[in-house]
């Protein structure tokens, strides 16, 4: 009867614990009720225990004690999950694959990222399409940026905006393109962007993909420094206006988050 009691207790203890950790780290993790309560019941159970053991009295532990232990373990299951759900959502395909597939809500074609085709220069405005694609994705549910490829989903590779580096390599291009990201998006969604290269038909192509934020990413751009917000609308990339950027961020990211990105 008393083991009963326990895993009732366990299971209401989680399942409350579940949903307020869910609400609490709404703008980090992306969970459903469910997964947040099984992990709240998890996260108790173990969380409990391990404060049990700490203090030497796992068959009776402190009541505080154990109350803490099952937050921080409810806490760090949540954070947990979330990442091991991002993984397994992860696009894996290659660059071929995805150019077979065409653009889409989660795939974007870009030719170059600095040179203009019919100026045959490099082109700010090219380099700000860039850094809105990339802030689409984040604002989105993610996606990938493949560089060096045309609408048609030809590779047509990096050698016009390689001319444009101090030396025209590889490594030089994705430092010019981390700091572009870092100056126009913000340190942080830089950090958390991946670049890699791939060859294509003998053609190098940047492939850059892009986790869904858990807080808004602003673009920062011109001697102005406007700041905008820009989401994914099917295969194309928008520009949300002042009501539009209030409302879709307070629906998918908590008010904390929206202020510390408004910093």
């Amino acid at each position: 009867m008393r083991l009963a009691q326990s895993g009732l207790i366990a299971l209401v203890v989680g399942l409350a614990l579940g949903l307020i950790g869910r609400q609490l780290l709404r703008s980090r993790v992306r969970l459903s009720i469910a997964e947040a309560t099984l992990c709240g019941i998890v996260g108790a159970i173990v969380g409990g225990t391990v404060a049990g053991l700490v203090l030497g009295r796992p068959d009776d532990p402190y009541p505080l004690a154990t109350g803490i232990g099952a937050v921080i373990g409810t806490l760090i299951v949540l954070l947990v999950v979330d990442r091991y759900a991002w993984l397994k959502r992860k696009p894996t395909q290659g660059a071929r694959e995805l150019m077979a597939a065409g653009e889409s809500a989660r795939v974007e074609f870009k030719s170059s990222a600095r040179y203009n085709l019919h100026s045959k220069q490099r082109d700010e405005r090219i380099e700000l399409v860039i850094a809105k694609t990339v802030a689409a994705f984040a604002n989105s549910d993610g996606g990938v940026l493949l560089i060096g490829v045309n609408d048609d989903g030809q590779a047509v590779g990096l050698d016009n905006d390689l001319q444009f580096m101090k030396q025209p390599d590889l490594d030089r291009f994705e430092l010019w393109l981390r700091d572009w990201l870092g100056t126009s998006l913000g340190l942080v969604a830089a950090t958390d962007v991946d670049i890699s290269f791939e060859s294509v038909d003998g053609c190098d192509v940047c492939v850059v993909r892009v986790p869904a934020s858990t807080r808004p990413v602003v673009v920062t751009a011109g001697k102005e420094k406007k700041r905008a917000l820009f989401v994914r609308a099917g295969n194309s990339t928008r520009e949300l206006q002042v009501d539009e950027a209030l409302a879709y961020s307070a629906n998918r990211w908590r008010s904390r988050a929206l202020r510390r990105s408004l910093k």
